[in-house]
């Protein structure tokens, strides 16, 4: 965390971009919030690539950005409307074609990235679907951070998931999760308070959109 001065400094920042973002469309607006080699955080309009940066946020609208700049973590547990539809046609696409319910597919999304296709996590994940780098080249993935692309592939795996463990959703989640060696290990469910809690939210959030929308 860095000092109240850096803080305030970032979210003073924060109210630059607000304004500067409402003067301009989202798809010409570029903000990116990165946690620094020293442990703050910054605000740019354009892409850091040094070592030790690692990107909190990219392009979700102004709105979010203060709340990041201050060192308050967002999750994608409840996110702007206008970006929980604005890939639905994607999302309906790929599921009929991986024959995947819709509601499950969108539900994988919000939980991983919160509908934020530039999202990397700490571990390496990237992109809608959160994606690992051996995952991506598994299922020939070019750019990860194409919308299309990692949805696609993201479907895929999920499909094999669901076909290796019988249409069990719960092993084919934990396994998304956690890996299909932890699954094999524990021979079901790894023990795991993060995998565990992933696949309720999972499964709430796919009931949710079960019942919201008609696919």
């Amino acid at each position: 965390m860095g000092t109240k001065k850096q803080i305030q400094g970032l979210q003073m920042a924060a109210l630059c971009f607000v304004c500067f973002g409402l003067t301009i469309s989202n798809a010409e607006a570029r903000l990116y919030v990165y946690t620094t080699p020293d442990g703050s955080r910054t605000i740019t309009d354009h892409p850091l690539h040094g070592k030790g940066y690692r990107l909190l946020f990219s392009n979700q609208g102004p709105e979010h950005i203060g709340a990041i700049a201050a060192g308050r973590q967002t999750t994608p547990t409840q996110p702007k409307r206008n970006y929980t539809v604005m890939y639905d046609p994607l999302i309906r696409r790929v599921a009929k074609k991986q024959r995947i319910e819709p509601a499950l597919l969108k539900a994988i999304i919000h939980v991983e990235s919160g509908f934020n296709a530039r999202a990397v996590s700490k571990k390496g994940a990237s992109g809608l679907m959160q994606l690992m780098p051996a995952t991506a080249k598994r299922y020939g993935v070019k750019n990860i951070f194409d919308p299309t692309e990692n949805v696609h592939a993201g479907a895929k795996y999920l499909n094999d998931l669901m076909r290796l463990y019988h249409n069990n959703k719960r092993l084919a989640l934990a396994a998304y999760n956690a890996g299909e060696g932890s699954v094999k290990k524990y021979r079901g469910i790894p023990p795991y308070s993060e995998t565990r809690n992933y696949i309720n939210k999972v499964l709430v959030m796919a009931n949710r959109y079960t019942a919201k929308y008609y696919w």
